[in-house]
Order: C-alpha cells, then sequence, then structure tokens
C-alpha cells in the first residue's frame, strides 16, 4: 500500500528449523524459536516441512475447497467468501486431516508447548485461500489467550498476500509499563492510523475493478461490499464505517482528538512500530500469539495464496469468545480434542525435510 509502508524482509524473525532424529525441533532450535515469540509475538520457521509433506497439506486444502458442501469461516470476511475472493474454510476432523495437524504439533512440541498446556483445546483447523480481488483486513487482534499457526503449503509471494505482522504488539504483564504507561494506548493509535490507510487502499482498488472490469465485479458486489447493512469486519463498507457498525474500524474511532494525537506522535510512533509483511517458502511455518496486531492482505495476483492453519487454546476460554474469532469444523464440535491429543495421534509419516547442506571449510 502506497500511504503506509510495509517491509517484506523477514530474516529478523525468521529461524531455520533444525530435526533431531526424532523429526522434533532441537533444543536449540526450540529456544530460538520460543525466544523469537517472547520477543516479537511471532517466529516464521523456515524449512520446517518437507516438499512432500507440504504437498499432502496442499491436497487437503484443495480437497476441502474441492467440496460444495464445504464449512466456510465467519472470523474473516463473509463477504468475499460468497463472492469467491476468498475460500476460508474448515476443515474436518479427519484421520488425513488430524495426521497432518499431529505432524505439526509434535514437530513444534518444544515450543508449542511452553504456551499450550495439554490439557488446552485445539480451536480450529482450518484452509486460508485468497483469491485476486479479495478485500485487505483491517489490522486487528483475534481473541487473546490463543497461539496460531500458518504452514506454507507452497511458495507464497509478496502479491499474493502473506500475513502482515506488527512486531512487539502482543500482550503481556509489564508490556503496559513501557513509554510510561503509553504503550497499549500508542499501540491502539498506530492500528487506527494504518487502518485508515487499508480503508483507502480497499476503496481505491474496489474503483478500479469497477472502472476496468479487472478482476471483473460479479453483479451486485461493489453495493455489498461497500454499503451493504450486513455485518462483515473487513471490507471498506462506507455505510457501516459511518453508522458505528464495524468494531475493527468506524468513524468515531477518528475524533478530532485521536487526528491531533495521530500528528503529533506521527514520528514516535514511526519509530515504536513497523509493519512486516510475509511471503513464505514452502514449508515455512508461522507460530504467533493471537493477541499481536496483525491482518491478513488483499491477494493482488491471479494465482491463489492457500496457507494451513490451527490454531490451539493458551488459556481457558469461553466457547462464546472463541467462536467470535475462530471457526470449528461441525466434527471438531462433537468431538473436540486437546494439544494432548493431537501428541498422542499417529502423525503423518513422510521423510522429514533434508539438513541444510553446509559448505567445506578448509
Amino acid at each position: 500500500m502506497a500511504r503506509l509502508q510495509v517491509s517484506s524482509d523477514t530474516s529478523a524473525f525468521e529461524v531455520p528449523a533444525a530435526l533431531d532424529g526424532a523429526g522434533r525441533l532441537t533444543p536449540a532450535c526450540a529456544a530460538a524459536a520460543r525466544a523469537m515469540i517472547d520477543a516479537h509475538g511471532f517466529v516464521v520457521l523456515t524449512g520446517l516441512l518437507s516438499a512432500a509433506e507440504a504437498d499432502e497439506g496442499l491436497a487437503l486444502i484443495t480437497a476441502t475447497i474441492a467440496d460444495p458442501e464445504r464449512r466456510r469461516c465467519t472470523f474473516a470476511s463473509e463477504t468475499d467468501n460468497r463472492h469467491l475472493r476468498r475460500d476460508f474454510c474448515a476443515l474436518p476432523a479427519s484421520p488425513p486431516v488430524l495426521g497432518f495437524a499431529a505432524l505439526l504439533a509434535q514437530r513444534l512440541e518444544a515450543v508449542i508447548g511452553e504456551y499450550c498446556g495439554r490439557s488446552r483445546a485445539l480451536l480450529e483447523i482450518i484452509t486460508l485461500t485468497s483469491y485476486e480481488g479479495s478485500s485487505h483486513q483491517y489490522l486487528h487482534r483475534d481473541p487473546s489467550g490463543v497461539l496460531s499457526l500458518i504452514a506454507a503449503v507452497e511458495d507464497v509471494s509478496e502479491e499474493q498476500g502473506g500475513t502482515v505482522f506488527v512486531p512487539g504488539t502482543h500482550m503481556h504483564p509489564g508490556a503496559e509499563m513501557r513509554q510510561a504507561g503509553a504503550t497499549y494506548a500508542m499501540m491502539e493509535l498506530f492500528r487506527r492510523r494504518a487502518n485508515i490507510a487499508v480503508l483507502c487502499h480497499n476503496l481505491a482498488k474496489l474503483w478500479h475493478m469497477h472502472r476496468h472490469r479487472a478482476p471483473a465485479l460479479a453483479p451486485g458486489e461493489l453495493r455489498e461490499r461497500v454499503f451493504s447493512t450486513r455485518w462483515d469486519q473487513h471490507q471498506p463498507n462506507l455505510l457501516r464505517f459511518v453508522l458505528g457498525k464495524n468494531a475493527e474500524f468506524r468513524l468515531a474511532m477518528l475524533g478530532p482528538r485521536t487526528l491531533w494525537r495521530l500528528y503529533r506522535h506521527r514520528a514516535e510512533m514511526k519509530r515504536l512500530f513497523r509493519l512486516v509483511q510475509s511471503a513464505p517458502r514452502k514449508g515455512t511455518v508461522i507460530l504467533y500469539r493471537s493477541d499481536m496486531i496483525h491482518a491478513g492482505p488483499d491477494n493482488r495476483s491471479p494465482r491463489p495464496r492457500r496457507l494451513f492453519g490451527m490454531s490451539i487454546a493458551r488459556d481457558i476460554i469461553e466457547p462464546k469468545y472463541w467462536h467470535d474469532g475462530y471457526s470449528p469444523h461441525p466434527s471438531l464440535i462433537a468431538a473436540p480434542l486437546s494439544l494432548g491429543d493431537l501428541l498422542e495421534t499417529a502423525p503423518l509419516t513422510l521423510a522429514p525435510p533434508a539438513a541444510p547442506v553446509r559448505a567445506a571449510t578448509r
């Protein structure tokens, strides 16, 4: 987005995956990943899955999307789902899906186990597929007390829209004491500043689609995305923005006092916060805390972007708040699973990623 500086360099947050003989993260690698999450709220583990393992994850996603009875998620953008701009779907708790989820959980146990007890609930297993013309989500926090995982089952380019993170915006005891007790207030101010740019970006993109018919809008799609009364937290809906019906971003968030603070603290916000967009290679897995500020960007490429997602509770979560931000498949609701269950499930068995080849030294 031209109005907002977003870096595509995630090297400062990457940890190359190193596996032991049992196919799990080595202690040193797990310690480095935990330190990254504690410091920044997320970690990018490169090369965690082999090409064959990633292909299995992609097959699960494509099979789900091909099912006309698939269960679409509600937390991202129902409008995008209706107009086939996104296919965010809950995966069934079937043996192949649970085998792939178990592979990830067991390989990452030394990291996930630091934040999630064995009794904590598996909240969802999902696909995150985005097509050209999708909307850019507003920057937001998911319901707190969750550790989420995104696995790249194929290469993701910058134009395809890998997740955007704001490093260091996760919430933890003592964090509010930074910046003389104004840490969270500054985070929220930055979020509002960023969401002004997101709104403008989405509106400009829709107008371009309307004028040039590339990609073509469906009949009534422009009206539904900009002026509909339907609930949707991540559309550039001007009607709900003005009426205050959008919890993520609404006109009331931009009063005179806020606008003055946005101007007054512009240099400080630039110093404290930055936006980082991931463009993960095939086999990369991202772990992040749900309470950090992040967003799912729009896909600006004709190639679909497909990701595998999974979320595990760190704390006890009331069902009302669980379903506010997560979309479990009915089969998972009927037979709930925990992290401990995943750790005891037979995992997908394929060759793990090969160790990186080191150059010979003289």
